[in-house]
């Protein structure tokens, strides 16, 4: 095998890496800033909002967190220009109890948020966000859902890396044992092994230099 092969086989698994950092897995994802979205348009019934936060943790990615007017806004647009998503989309947040305050899925910080003017009931267990495509504000609804017309899905670019970079590493690695197993293959066909058969060997009687190791008995086959 040439040198030349190993930049070959490389080149492209290193291209991949490169190019998953600055871009989406696929067409089907949309790239703002740091992150890539999805809308996932399947139409699927639901037990809990778990349910719904599966359909994105299966591709990689969590419920949507939005963090600022900017990437609202985005999403906003892209829902209506590309996505075609339904009046009202399921945000990633949960009340939490314990500090009575929301939070998002991801764990990423809640530092924004576009509540729509509305009284809330006196018990938000159950109470998940909404994305009013209409307006962009956001609503309080109860989180037991029977289905979802869609489901909004975010990855942060470096989550996207790791996996590649786990599936470009493992392609190197198979591809360095395959080169060195055609190396040893091709160097045992030239005789490269049969240096070992071929040094000459002791004159030396091997029962008798067992004797000299242990008892020191044929000191006279040295002379």
């Amino acid at each position: 095998m040439p040198r030349a092969v190993l930049p070959k086989l490389l080149l492209p698994l290193l291209g991949l890496v490169a190019a998953t950092v600055a871009d989406c897995p696929s067409s089907a994802w949309v790239q703002f800033k740091d992150s890539c979205y999805i809308f996932l348009e399947e139409a699927i019934k639901v037990e809990s909002i778990e349910d719904v936060r599966n359909q994105c943790t299966d591709h990689g990615a969590d419920m949507i967190s939005i963090h600022n007017e900017e990437e609202n806004a985005f999403i906003l647009n892209t829902l209506k220009k590309q996505w075609k998503g339904p009046d009202d989309i399921l945000l990633g947040m949960f009340y939490d109890t314990d500090d009575a305050s929301f939070k998002w899925f991801d764990s990423s910080n809640m530092t924004f948020d576009k509540w729509e003017d509305q009284e809330d009931a006196e018990d938000l267990v159950d109470t998940c966000g909404f994305l009013h495509t209409k307006t962009g504000e956001w609503k309080k609804g109860n989180c037991e859902v029977s289905s979802v017309e869609g489901t909004l899905c975010k990855a942060a670019n470096n989550h996207i890396l790791i996996s590649t970079l786990v599936i470009a590493g493992t392609v190197i690695l198979t591809v360095l044992g395959a080169i060195i197993w055609y190396l040893y293959k091709r160097n045992s066909n030239s005789g490269f092994t049969t240096v070992f058969s071929t040094t000459p060997q002791s004159h030396y009687d091997d029962d008798c230099v067992l004797v000299v190791a242990e008892e020191n008995e044929c000191a006279v086959g040295f002379d």
